[in-house]
């Protein structure tokens, strides 16, 4: 049975694009609702390592959002990225992650390091 849900959760997607991003990696997937109704589901996935485990795990959540909300979500997203780039000015690109980039950073760091694009809010 759980076989058919999966296949039946793969048939509901009618568009799909990632969005590498750092340790993150956003599902943009566009799903058909039963109505035939089309609506957008963005995943974020989350790269885990537990120690004492050799696989990593992924921690995801979701968000869904329907086609009479795009423009006023469309509309904050742009609000707020606007916000963050007055208050930060050029917002420079984060460089693909990969698990050797993460061994070679130093341990001791004499300033800590900002926890996201917010850090400097806190």
């Amino acid at each position: 049975m759980e076989k058919n849900q999966e296949e039946r959760r793969d048939q509901e997607i009618v568009y799909s694009r990632s969005v590498k991003a750092g340790k993150r990696i956003y599902y943009l997937d566009v799903r058909k609702a039963r109505n035939e109704d089309l609506y957008l589901c963005i995943t974020e996935s989350k790269r885990r390592q537990v120690e004492g485990e050799e696989a990593p795990s992924f921690e995801k959540h979701k968000v869904f959002l329907y086609k009479e909300d795009f423009a006023h979500f469309t509309e904050g997203l742009q609000d707020v990225i606007a916000f963050v780039q007055k208050q930060l000015g050029t917002i420079e690109e984060r460089p693909e992650w990969t698990p050797e980039a993460k061994e070679a950073e130093p341990e001791n760091e004499e300033e800590p390091k900002k926890k996201g694009l917010f850090g400097m809010f806190k």
